[in-house]
């Protein structure tokens, strides 16, 4: 829930013109901290795929607009390419730096998942990476998730070593699927 002293922000879907934005919030990410292990930015290419593709699957790319800017973004995508994980997603939420603290994250994420329920989804992943900052793991055990387990040392950058950490929550759908 957004805190009473943040300004009202519009969830919605991602549309092609929100695309810059949400490049430059991952661009902040993947320069200046570890969240992300990605180590050079996407073009606005890679997020023009990856919106389509989505859309194609059935699955929520959502954006938080304030003020008529892009200020988050939460998207779900596969978990992995196998066809029997098809029911299973792992999530994304970004924020733009100056927006963090207010409870905006929880807002995108209960709307992600409220919309991946509606896409029939059973299982959603989140993969944090461990890098002594814990507000990304408390957002995931606030909405329900459950740690499911770590991979020790499996990223490098900015010459460090770090841990992700495995989280997962079943959909109020997926709990009534038997698929």
């Amino acid at each position: 829930m957004i805190t009473p002293d943040a300004p009202a922000a519009l969830i919605r879907p991602a549309t092609g013109t929100d695309l810059a934005a949400v490049a430059a919030i991952y661009a902040h990410y993947v320069d200046h901290t570890v969240v992300t292990f990605d180590e050079t930015a996407p073009p606005l290419s890679f997020w023009e795929s990856r919106l389509a593709d989505l859309a194609a699957r059935g699955l929520p790319f959502l954006v938080a607009e304030e003020a008529g800017r892009v200020t988050g973004y939460a998207y779900a995508s596969p978990w992995r390419p196998k066809p029997a994980y098809r029911h299973s997603v792992e999530n994304s939420v970004y924020l733009a730096p100056e927006h963090t603290g207010r409870g905006l994250g929880g807002a995108l994420m209960e709307a992600l998942i409220d919309a991946c329920s509606r896409a029939g989804v059973h299982q959603m992943i989140a993969v944090v990476a461990d890098h002594g900052t814990p507000a990304s793991v408390a957002l995931h055990l606030r909405l329900g998730f459950a740690e499911a387990g770590r991979l020790r040392a499996v990223g490098h950058k900015h010459g460090r070593r770090l841990d992700t950490i495995l989280l997962q929550r079943a959909l109020p759908a997926g709990e009534e699927s038997t698929h």
